[in-house]
């Protein structure tokens, strides 16, 4: 009976050692640290200025923002900058996270986006595919992004 349950916790720590799997004993940084890091940056930058946001991209990064699909760094900054959105605040309600392979990241963020300061706020979600950026340790772009308001249809 010992012995099984030795080789049960074997395969735990097995199935628990995946390509991607961040820990804070690994050396890598704790996902939950760099989701919130991103977003607070991320939304803080597309509120004062959206074209910052272009560094956060690379040539190979898609976005998906409502119906609207675009790619390259630059073809998505300059969608976000076209967006008719004079004064946008957006508030997180929620962010997850979870380590995907590659050393990646999927983060979810739920939150509301008033679009003018005294318009009624709009819920949306976004997800992003995070992946270091190569030769710079610590960095990581934006892979993917997709953008959807959500709205009550009737």
């Amino acid at each position: 009976e010992r012995e099984r349950e030795r080789e049960r916790e074997k395969e735990v720590r097995k199935e628990d050692d995946y390509p991607g799997r961040h820990t804070e004993t690994d050396g890598m940084a704790n996902p939950n640290e760099i989701a919130q890091a991103f977003v607070q940056h991320y939304y803080t930058t597309f509120d004062s200025n959206r074209q910052n946001l272009a560094n956060l991209y690379r040539q190979e990064s898609m976005m998906t923002f409502e119906k609207s699909q675009v790619s390259g760094a630059q073809a998505i900054a300059h969608h976000l900058a076209s967006l008719p959105f004079a004064q946008p605040q957006h508030h997180v309600n929620t962010l997850d996270v979870q380590p995907c392979a590659g050393n990646g990241l999927l983060v979810f963020v739920s939150g509301q986006l008033k679009t003018e300061p005294n318009e009624q706020p709009m819920m949306f979600s976004q997800v992003f595919t995070l992946f270091p950026t190569p030769d710079q340790q610590g960095n990581f772009f934006v892979l993917n992004d997709v953008f959807k308001l959500n709205l009550a249809m009737n």
